[in-house]
């Protein structure tokens, strides 16, 4: 499956990212390649088994005719495990079944004088291909449910539990779990380098963007900011905009790449930080505040809710502190400013004017996320809401 390919430069640095599929594919290749190699040895251990003990069986045609199934299984399995398109669970799937029906046909090949010794039965270790093939697949769970699944099914063929025969079941397990292990392991590892890859390549892009924002628009902005200050009158307010402007776009260049996860997290840190400007201060952890990508979405939108309620109805010479605290399984989000604060009855006369900032666009985004909101405001104290919700967003 060819994926699109995309090249970011930095710093002499070129990073070539494919996607994710990609990376998952090349790096399960080798394991898919171990299991066919193994299904194709233990299929020629089971030929010769067969050649060496079929005047013991009780049919022999039928021993052949399970033969040749599986070797007509071990081509198709072997073309299918070798290309991409044929790593589908459905395979698999059918691979455990057709095996384990096999494996129960022994039971129709031997007698039981033959099934009463420790005398290998038609499909001997080639059975235990599809418990290899499972846990690739499908990690752990799917190599113990096979393996399983496989013993049982042995069990049942050979009517009797030696130690032998739970030597083999722990063996089959064991295999299972620990090939499955390998793949769980293999998948988590793809999907970390394909985000390292991301990362790099979205910050090697973003260093270079921020040069040439450094070359250009802050350079205007500065100059303005410095020229307007100096000519004063309405220049100078043009100057204070163009400040503010300034170090907003200076903190969104300098802010780390909201980079996802393999799970479907983003640090919140850096989303908040862009928020900044000469009359906000934003405060974040050192190290990264991971939350669901929908969550620190709509915790961004209710920073930005506040601190527009903050610019419209704290006056000009008010300032604004943004707080985000990580408490483990909760995140607090706070956000305060020094204004005259909120009159009692205000909020509820804006709802019922039809102004619905605050229940629609801060309270109901909290309700969704299931969290819980705090405001805490009087005459002359200016406002704080403090909004605390699950690491995991919604319970």
């Amino acid at each position: 499956m060819a994926g699109a390919d995309s090249t970011a430069s930095g710093r002499g640095i070129t990073v070539s990212m494919s996607t994710a599929e990609d990376t998952l594919a090349s790096t399960m290749a080798p394991l898919w390649r171990g299991a066919v190699l193994f299904r194709v040895g233990t299929f020629v251990f089971a030929t010769v088994g067969l050649l060496l003990h079929q005047s013991e069986y009780q049919r022999q045609w039928l021993g052949w005719l399970i033969l040749g199934v599986m070797a007509g299984w071990t081509v198709f399995t072997s073309y299918a495990y070798s290309r991409e398109s044929g790593h589908r669970t459905r395979i698999v799937a059918v691979d455990v079944l057709l095996t384990l029906v096999l494996i129960g046909l022994s039971a129709l090949v031997l007698d039981r004088a033959y099934l009463e010794t420790p005398r290998p039965t038609v499909t001997t270790v080639w059975g235990a291909s599809c418990v290899v093939a499972a846990a690739v697949q499908a990690g752990q769970v799917g190599g113990l449910l096979a393996g399983g699944a496989n013993a049982l099914v042995s069990f049942f063929v050979r009517g009797y539990f030696t130690f032998d025969i739970a030597r083999d079941t722990m063996l089959l397990i064991a295999v299972g779990f620990v090939i499955g292990m390998a793949s769980t392991t293999a998948r988590r590892s793809a999907m970390q380098l394909d985000q390292a890859l991301r990362a790099q390549a979205a910050t090697a892009e973003r260093e270079r963007l921020a040069r040439s924002i450094h070359d250009g628009v802050l350079q205007v902005l500065s100059r303005v900011r410095r020229r307007g200050s100096e000519v004063g009158g309405e220049a100078a307010e043009l100057a204070k905009l163009a400040g503010e402007q300034e170090v907003a776009l200076r903190s969104l260049v300098a802010a780390a790449p909201p980079d996802s996860s393999v799970d479907g997290e983003v640090d919140l840190g850096p989303q908040l930080q862009v928020l900044a400007t000469p009359r906000v201060q934003v405060s974040v952890p050192a190290t990264p505040v991971r939350v669901p990508t929908s969550t620190a979405a709509e915790l961004v939108a209710i920073a930005r809710e506040a601190l527009t309620n903050a610019d419209k109805h704290a006056g000009p010479d008010a300032r604004a502190w943004v707080l985000l605290e990580d408490l483990g399984e909760d995140v607090v989000l706070s956000v305060r400013d020094n204004g005259p604060g909120i009159p009692e009855g205000r909020l509820a006369e804006a709802e019922a004017e039809g102004r619905m900032g605050v229940s629609r666009s801060i309270r109901g985004r909290v309700a969704d996320l299931g969290g819980s909101l705090a405001l805490l405001t009087a005459p002359g104290d200016g406002v704080e809401w403090e909004i605390k919700v699950r690491r995991g967003g919604t319970e």
